[in-house]
């Protein structure tokens, strides 16, 4: 893994949602430094979006084939 013990840490929050049903959320944070290795840290100008969202059909026919 290119990431270090202390570079990566996770927790898992669970609960009932507003339809009862169990939900589960996950949150993973990666120290910055760790991800400039990557080329991978927001602050970098290749971590932002540059163009615009792809078409709703390209999302519904990416649903449907997965």
């Amino acid at each position: 893994m290119p990431f270090g013990r202390d570079e990566v840490r996770w927790s898992l929050a669970c609960g009932i949602g507003a339809d009862g049903h169990w939900r589960g959320w996950f949150d993973i944070r990666v120290e910055a430094d760790a991800l400039r290795r990557l080329g991978l840290h927001p602050d970098q100008p290749t971590a932002t979006v540059t163009g615009p969202s792809p078409p709703a059909w390209w999302h519904a026919a990416a649903e449907r084939d997965a």
